[in-house]
């Protein structure tokens, strides 16, 4: 089948296509609601401009919605012999509307156009990042209340050190994650600008209204210059793989503590049953497979971002096909990131907590600086306390307070988890959903202004 970008006369070698093509079918399935939006906003800026007739952009939003439903319908594909789905989509239409269908290309080029499907996939995967994010981040913060009472051993250097809580563990990865949200939303503003109208990189001769397709598609703002918006290609995408790796890093830590404080010489917390899995050999097991396996998945998403830096690496400005493997990368880490989300929802909304921890005498060093301070209430110099303490410890006089008073912010006696839910909220505003939303909805419609 003849290539958008072939000559009469030529042809290429069915070994180059296949290398050249790579994974490009397959992956821009994926895309193709977004081209089908990229092109409804384009092809209404051309009638704008005057390069459509109003029956021309009816006809083309009327057949662009046929495929938009089949896409949905999962009856869309990229036929045998075609490259990609911009190719796809151009074919259909013009099938179907004939000369018509081979206008909507008027002052773009294939490269504004995987950068507008970039865009706006990168632009709807994050919001479903958020979304799950968000609904772990509720999870820990119910766990936290739950158990804000239920003390815990806190470690340094992997040694005992001083009383914690499960809720101070809980709403620990709770805060984590609204950092992680700050850095999805940092991605989230660089997807959410529109390089359409850059064409190859260098502009067009027609008139063309950026502006229009910007708001059309519910766009923060425009990649103003056209060269830039052709190198956005790869930034874009470092940056949502660099949220994702901070995502990534917060859910392996949490999956090792999981599995360390699961173990039988730790026993703080249980795995269900049916979270488990057996051994072949030995009858007693009931191994952690599900966090092992989101400690695994979730680190090698924290390699992503540098994988990105090796393919961008020394390309001067314009576009390269070095930027294709992109998608190789960012796509299938999109939808590893969400299914590591869904699964640590699912674990820790049914994992167990041990209560009365640390009753046990071994943990009576825990609280040593309970003692400590206790002196100092005394009225006794805080060093000559510790001293003190030391000796105690030493002599084997010491006895352990168990009896806490910590009431400052964010203490055992303080969670302050009013504060953690109220700033979620300040955080997911910030990413103004409801507007991309709403232009989407409205373009859909064939309602846009």
């Amino acid at each position: 089948m003849t290539k958008l970008w072939q000559k009469e006369g030529t042809t290429v070698s069915q070994k180059i296509e296949k290398f050249t093509v790579g994974r490009d079918r397959e992956l821009d399935l994926q895309l193709a609601p977004f081209d089908v939006q990229g092109s409804l906003a384009h092809a209404r800026m051309l009638n704008h401009i005057g390069l459509l007739t109003g029956e021309e952009l009816s006809g083309l939003q009327a057949a662009l919605s046929e495929i938009y439903q089949a896409i949905l319908a999962g009856d869309f594909e990229i036929e045998e012999g075609v490259e990609d789905v911009h190719s796809q989509v151009e074919l259909q239409l013009t099938r179907k509307l004939g000369d018509i269908g081979k206008k909507i290309h008027s002052g773009r080029s294939r490269n504004d156009q995987v950068l507008i499907d970039l865009k706006l996939f990168s632009r709807s995967r994050l919001r479903e990042v958020v979304d799950l994010t968000s609904r772990l981040f509720e999870v820990l913060v119910d766990r936290a209340e739950e158990h804000k009472n239920d003390l815990l051993p806190g470690y340094t250097h992997l040694q005992i050190a001083m009383p914690s809580s499960f809720g101070l563990w809980f709403s620990a990865y709770a805060e984590g994650l609204l950092d992680d949200i700050v850095q999805l939303h940092a991605a989230y503003r660089l997807a959410n600008r529109n390089p359409l109208g850059s064409g190859a990189g260098y502009g067009s001769s027609f008139p063309l209204d950026r502006q229009m397709t910007a708001d059309l598609l519910g766009f923060e703002g425009l990649h103003v210059n056209v060269v830039y918006a052709q190198m956005s290609r790869g930034r874009t995408e470092q940056a949502v793989l660099n949220a994702v790796a901070s995502l990534a890093a917060t859910l392996s830590r949490l999956a090792m503590d999981v599995c360390l404080y699961n173990s039988q010489n730790f026993g703080f917390l249980l795995l269900p049953d049916e979270m488990t899995t057996g051994s072949s050999i030995m009858p007693h097991k009931k191994n952690p497979d599900v966090a092992e396996l989101l400690r695994a998945r979730c680190n090698r998403l924290k390699a992503l971002p540098a994988e990105v830096t090796m393919v961008l690496s020394n390309l001067p400005s314009g576009y390269h096909r070095d930027m294709q493997l992109l998608k190789e990368i960012l796509m299938p880490a999109l939808d590893e990131i969400l299914e590591c989300l869904d699964i640590a929802v699912f674990m820790l909304t049914h994992i167990r907590v041990s209560a009365g921890l640390l009753a046990e005498e071994k943990y009576d060093l825990l609280f040593s600086v309970e003692r400590v301070n206790e002196l100092v209430m005394q009225g006794i110099p805080f060093r000559d306390a510790y001293r003190q303490v030391g000796a105690e410890i030493a002599g084997n006089t010491y006895r352990a307070p168990r009896e806490l008073n910590h009431t400052h912010i964010g203490s055992i006696g303080n969670l302050r988890l009013d504060l953690l839910k109220s700033r979620l909220h300040d955080e997911r505003a910030q990413f103004q959903f409801e507007k991309a939303d709403e232009a989407v909805r409205k373009l859909l419609d064939g309602n846009a202004s």
